[in-house]
């Protein structure tokens, strides 16, 4: 029977067996059996938008750097076509908001929300400070400090994040930073959607913004008469967020995780055991969120693929966003076949996903194979979406291939490492001898002066030391 989100009842069952290989329209299909080497020419690489959204994006940062708050407003009555009722949300229309809800949409957010916190808890305390004594009897202290004010980026536009507020706000609370502000696009009506404002409740977001694309992000960084700059900013985003993170960060105005978390992704590797439905699903699941992302299918069989292929044409047709989805299957949808288990493995570590689906007979052999993704969901009752809402890390995965160098958000976003150094006498005078040589190699006489005084000075310690010179 249909289901109530407009999906049909083809959800069950394994790959049939073809007889032929028919026209595919939104997935298209790169054959990359037997193709020895290097994959990485043969395949797609990731759009960065090119000089048109870095300058745009740059007149939108430096609009807002001069203008303030009145840059805010005319950039939001322009992008959203709206204007704000008013750019800080009232703490009492954010409380208002969680007592508005349906019921249902309070608990899944509060069961959400407990996921989350009870997970990056984990995550804070596996990651703690310490201390290590080296052979020369330095002691090396390691605290982790966080940052005093974060900001985190909630997307709107096409569908209002709610979930995002809890992926970003936890983490930060978490870590002990001490506020923590959300920026979100109005709806039709010039405020935050409903939702949004009742996951901010949940969470206990400090401040709220109705405010969002590259200018939320221009006001986070630098200030505006309403906005006060924040230490950090993270959040996904479409490009021109995603963007704007990235050249504010270059700039040092704020600190922004190494994470690309642009345009969603999924990759979904299926072997004969995976029901054709479950991986199309998964396919439709991320090109939801509209354009510029990509859901590439990866497997090594014929009849796998077809099946995969002819259900997505089936689910899009019945989407209730099929204008999103066609446009990311049409720029970035596609059907890989590949020679085995191994090469599917290659191709994933080159496209370095976002989210990595494999449903396969035995995901778990697969997965020392990765190297290189956001998240990894095992096995046909694993779907991405629950990485999305409920499993506990955050959803904000780094995308753009930037999965080859950078994780997840977590609680190690918001804080720094600060290291505290000591040393007694005797540590001093056994390294002394190392410092000296080296710093006299680079020519910095100073530097080697500092410990050669202190190594040569009286044993009674620094206070007998004469100011014009070691004795």
């Amino acid at each position: 029977m249909p289901s109530a989100n407009g999906y049909g009842a083809h959800v069950g069952g394994r790959v049939p067996a073809l007889a032929s290989i028919e026209a595919v329209t939104l997935l298209t299909r790169l054959d990359l059996r037997g193709v020895p080497g290097d994959l990485g020419p043969r395949l797609p690489a990731p759009k960065a938008g090119g000089e048109g959204p870095v300058e745009a994006v740059r007149e939108i940062l430096a609009a807002v750097a001069k203008n303030g708050d009145s840059a805010l407003e005319e950039l939001t009555s322009r992008f959203d076509g709206v204007a704000p009722v008013s750019l800080r949300v009232p703490p009492t229309e954010v409380r208002a908001a969680l007592d508005g809800i349906d019921s249902g949409l309070r608990r899944a957010l509060e069961a959400a929300a407990g996921a989350i916190r009870s997970f990056h808890e984990a995550e804070r305390d596996a990651h703690r400070g310490f201390e290590h004594t080296s052979e020369h009897g330095v002691i090396t202290r390691e605290r982790l400090v966080p940052v005093g004010r974060a900001g985190c980026y909630a997307p709107g536009g096409r569908a209002p994040l709610a979930s995002t507020v809890l992926m970003t706000v936890l983490p930060a609370q978490v870590a002990g930073v001490a506020e923590v502000v959300v920026c979100s696009p109005p709806g039709p009506d010039g405020r935050v959607p409903t939702a949004v404002l009742a996951a901010a409740a949940v969470a206990g977001v400090d401040e709220v913004y109705t405010v969002g694309g590259a200018q939320a992000i221009a006001a986070m960084a630098y200030g505006t008469q309403t906005v006060r700059p924040v230490d950090v900013i993270v959040g996904p985003g479409n490009l021109y967020v995603a963007t704007a993170q990235r050249l504010v960060a270059e700039e040092g105005a704020v600190g922004v995780p190494s994470a690309f978390a642009g345009p969603s992704e999924v990759v979904v590797v299926a072997d004969s055991s995976a029901p054709a439905a479950y991986a199309a699903l998964d396919l439709v699941v991320q090109a939801e969120h509209g354009p510029d992302g990509l859901a590439w299918l990866v497997t090594w069989s014929e009849d796998v693929a077809l099946a995969v292929e002819q259900a997505v044409e089936r689910f899009v047709a019945e989407s209730p966003r099929r204008p999103e989805v066609t446009a990311t299957l049409e720029s970035g949808g596609w059907s890989v076949l590949v020679d085995g288990p191994a090469r599917a493995m290659d191709v994933c570590n080159l496209v370095a996903p976002e989210h990595l689906e494999l449903i396969t007979a035995d995901p778990e052999a697969l997965v020392p194979l990765v190297r290189s993704a956001g998240a990894v969901f095992c096995g046909p009752w694993a779907p991405a979406s629950v990485g999305d809402y409920v499993a506990g890390p955050s959803h904000v995965l780094p995308t753009a291939r930037s999965a080859r160098y950078s994780s997840a958000l977590g609680t190690q976003d918001f804080l720094k490492r600060v290291h505290v150094v000591s040393l007694d006498r005797a540590a001093l005078r056994r390294v002394a001898p190392y410092v000296a040589s080296l710093a006299e190699a680079e020519g910095l006489a100073a530097h080697a002066a500092s410990v050669l005084y202190r190594e040569q000075a009286p044993a009674a310690g620094p206070d007998q030391a004469q100011a014009g010179g070691v004795q």
